[in-house]
């Protein structure tokens, strides 16, 4: 089901709610109200049973929310009850950290495949995936790879992305530090580090 109208920063907490509501499960909650659930977050119960009610009634009045069951509901919601492979362009510094980063998998994500220039790393093998010559990156598209993360320089990002989308890819993770044209079919969120460490002094009292 394709949701329309429902607000980005909706979607963007239907991940957090996720990985409270895997925190409450870890701890054999089986239901949990929208106050417990802000307690694991830290967002108004208000807000929770709001961003929820876009998609349905989830709750039942003076139980609150199976666990089990809203974990199934946003995971169908986000497209993580599928699997979804993606593919890692640039194995630098960052690459690397992102490659080795477990927290993919809490919510069903596979990095599948990476991808470098560096001659001295590809080939190497790191948590069971071969760093690939950058040139078989059009291949992604025979392994059904739909999903991108790329951490390449800036001048390099562009002409990435336009192989990628190319090659089939619809949801690019950015880390390089630009922005980048995708025709309207494709999702790009950018992660930015440096400027939104550049944010914080603004919100620090003067000394």
């Amino acid at each position: 089901m394709r949701y329309s109208r429902i607000p980005d920063e909706t979607i963007r907490r239907l991940p957090i709610y996720l990985r409270g509501l895997i925190l409450a499960s870890e701890q054999d909650q089986k239901n949990i109200s929208s106050t417990n659930l802000a307690d694991y977050v830290g967002i108004f119960p208000w807000q929770i049973r709001k961003d929820f009610s876009y998609f349905g009634d989830f709750g039942t009045r003076g139980v609150g929310y199976n666990v089990v069951k809203l974990m199934k509901e946003i995971k169908r919601i986000l497209k993580l009850n599928i699997d979804q492979k993606a593919a890692l362009v640039g194995v630098g510094n960052l690459g690397m950290a992102i490659l080795a980063f477990p927290g993919f998998g809490i919510y069903g994500l596979d990095i599948a495949a990476a991808f470098d220039v560096n001659p001295k790393i590809i080939g190497r093998k790191i948590k069971n995936i071969t760093i690939e010559n950058i040139s078989r990156l059009s291949g992604i598209k025979k392994r059904k790879i739909k999903l991108a993360v790329i951490a390449v320089p800036r001048k390099a990002a562009q002409e990435t992305v336009d192989v990628l989308i190319k090659a089939g890819v619809r949801g690019i993770l950015n880390f390089s530090p630009c922005y980048l044209i995708v025709p309207k079919k494709v999702k790009v969120i950018t992660i930015d580090i440096s400027m939104d460490m550049a944010r914080l002094p603004y919100y620090m009292p003067a000394s």
